[in-house]
């Protein structure tokens, strides 16, 4: 196109001026002509919208129309495309998704909790009008992965996929290692640099790993949306003890994500694991995100890179605005919605593999002889018991690594070993993969 022609421009509403909408308006201001060449629009953002007009956050807002109400967004005639990035899974984040995609514009979002909930029932709305919808910042915020999956890795069936899809826990976890300090010292640590959700019970219990695999799921396996069966489990129970003796035997904890499909139906479950140092995804930490997909022509493939902060997540974000740009109106999960599969959830208690056993117990006669007992009884076998030295409390650690056994057997052992009169904390068992 000729420099004195005029290209045409698509017109966005952002929704929530937060971190990560801050960091849209920059890169959209910063390069825009650098993304005007590569997308052959001008992307102009008209309107804005947040809780409070008067914050200062570093950038000047007073150049777009301001709306008290994103959902003013929907009725406007000059908006293509609205982005939001309020957060939640129900409130006006629901609504103004809705609004969006009944009324033909697109949207784009960062909400991995709306996706995770209704990312199936917003697609299908998505498709009656030949709108568009993403999502790519919803999940491990600086690594396209959902691009790579729907569109790199296209040709590929996939039938298996694992990461570290929370930043915060990994830095906690990667923090309890380096400075040897327990939980709850990193946790206060945490707090203060503002690294956890509002509600932290998403990050520390699994929750927001949980909506992020249950997209990626659906993305990869060509699924409906199914995170009312997500098996999450945080890291709140993991001590400084576990980790050292994880290292001892060889292996680092991580939360992990694991999904996979097979005959039996789709396995979906987050908690934490142990890795062996091997493992590339052993050596991820702090804040970085890493994600491997199986396929069946290109094996193992890894991807790594910052899972939030204003940069990367909002790189994603204008990465979807992007697409738009482009004209691209594919299918939200690449497929058309009455052409995704559902399928049977594989519980929890079906897993089969070993298991790190962590116990506290007052050291006196008889007591490993109870334990071994309960075990047996389960038909779980060891392969290693480490006594750790006397506690100056009278109690001792046992540390425990199983062979491979069914997690309800374990599960129900572990049951017997805390009523034990001589436990005197709930017994911990944390997954060893061998990925």
């Amino acid at each position: 196109m000729a420099k004195d022609q005029k290209l045409p421009s698509l017109k966005v509403a952002i929704a929530g001026l937060g971190t990560v909408g801050v960091g849209v308006i920059k890169i959209l201001e910063n390069n825009k002509d650098m993304i005007a060449a590569r997308t052959g629009r001008v992307i102009e953002i008209v309107a804005v919208s947040a809780s409070n007009r008067k914050r200062d956050r570093g950038i000047d807002i007073s150049k777009y129309d301001w709306s008290d109400n994103a959902l003013d967004f929907t009725n406007r005639d000059d908006v293509d495309v609205i982005v939001e990035l309020i957060g939640g899974s129900d409130g006006i984040a629901k609504e103004l998704a809705k609004q969006s995609l009944t009324k033909g514009k697109s949207f784009v979002t960062a909400n991995k909790a709306l996706i995770a909930h209704y990312g199936t029932e917003l697609a299908q709305i998505a498709e009656d009008k030949k709108t568009a919808m993403r999502f790519e910042a919803s999940v491990a915020g600086g690594i396209p992965i959902i691009k790579s999956i729907g569109q790199g890795l296209a040709a590929n069936k996939i039938n298996r996929l694992y990461g570290i899809l929370n930043g915060t826990t990994n830095y906690m976890l990667t923090q309890m290692e380096a400075t040897g300090k327990d939980y709850e010292d990193i946790l206060e640590e945490v707090k203060l640099l503002g690294y956890l959700e509002s509600d932290p019970a998403l990050d520390l219990d699994g929750i927001d790993a949980g909506h992020k695999l249950a997209i990626l799921s659906s993305v990869a396996f060509g699924v409906k949306t199914d995170f009312a069966n997500v098996y999450m489990e945080g890291i709140r129970r993991i001590k400084l003890v576990d980790i050292e003796y994880a290292n001892e035997l060889g292996y680092r904890i991580k939360l992990l994500g694991i999904a996979s499909i097979t005959e039996d139906g789709l396995t979906q479950r987050v908690h934490p694991c142990l890795v062996p140092l091997s493992n590339p995804i052993a050596r991820v930490d702090n804040g970085f995100n890493a994600v491997v997909v199986y396929g069946d022509f290109i094996e193992r493939t890894f991807f790594e890179g910052r899972g939030a902060g204003e940069g990367p997540t909002a790189s994603s974000v204008v990465a979807d605005i992007i697409d738009v740009a482009r004209d691209h109106t594919t299918p939200a999960f690449f497929i058309p919605v009455n052409e995704m599969k559902t399928t049977n959830p594989v519980s929890i208690s079906d897993r089969f593999g070993p298991y790190y056993i962590r116990l506290h117990v007052e050291e006196k006669p008889g007591v490993i002889a109870d334990i071994t007992a309960a075990l047996r009884d389960e038909n779980v076998s060891l392969r290693i018991m480490l006594q750790k030295g006397s506690e100056q409390d009278g109690s001792v650690y046992i540390i425990m690594v199983t062979h491979e056994a069914y997690e309800k057997k374990v599960m129900n052992a572990l049951d017997r070993i805390n009523g034990l009169a001589s436990v005197i904390d709930k017994a911990l068992a944390i997954r060893i993969e061998n990925l």
